[in-house]
């Protein structure tokens, strides 16, 4: 594993597990990954808090069990979850991490991919700021791409794994990033194109 700056401006520290420039935003859901696991998946996630509306502290409030109950009649039903991505990045293409790559977020939830169960265990989970079924803005196409990229050279076991959707590996149940998603504007192997 190496540290450098690549095409994409972005940089991981391996040993760390953090991207520059990133705002941190530490989230207390994450745990240890089992022993050797390597990541070999990437997954793309979306989400707005209330739902359909973008901007202010909202996203960060849940990953990080601080979400106000009463602040909107949404967040009764979601004020108790215990969840969280590596990274979140804004419509205006802020990049947030909230768990270092190393760690397991709390993604993906009951997931299989390829046959393999509970997909956090072996994966990156990257939150795009959208709904379901809207577009998503350009810079953050090119800030996923910019992180595939930093991820595929920081981590080797990256290099050649699929990027694919939440609805992807939990079919029925989930339906993001959705619609709205262009997934001919990933430019990484193995994107799908649900």
């Amino acid at each position: 594993m190496q540290s450098n700056t690549y095409s994409s401006g972005l940089v991981i520290d391996p040993e760390a597990g953090l991207v520059a420039p990133a705002r941190q935003c530490p989230s207390p859901n994450r745990d240890d990954r089992p022993q050797s696991m390597q990541l070999d998946l990437i997954v793309v996630h979306s989400i707005s808090l209330p739902p359909g509306e973008f901007g202010g502290p909202s996203i960060d409030a849940l990953f990080r069990n601080r979400l106000d109950s009463s602040a909107d009649p949404y967040f009764r039903e979601i004020a108790d979850l215990k969840v969280s991505a590596h990274c979140l990045i804004r419509r205006d293409g802020e990049l947030v991490q909230y768990v270092p790559f190393h760690q397991r977020a709390w993604h993906a939830g009951v997931s299989s991919f390829n046959g393999r169960e509970r997909c956090n265990d072996f994966s990156v989970g990257i939150e795009l700021e959208g709904t379901d079924s809207g577009a998503f803005e350009s810079v953050q196409y090119r800030v996923l791409n910019a992180l595939i990229e930093a991820l595929r050279h920081t981590y080797p076991s990256l290099t050649d794994a699929p990027v694919v959707g939440h609805s992807d590996i939990a079919p029925g149940r989930k339906t993001d990033p959705g619609s709205g998603f262009d997934w001919s504007r990933v430019h990484a192997i193995g994107a799908t194109d649900s």
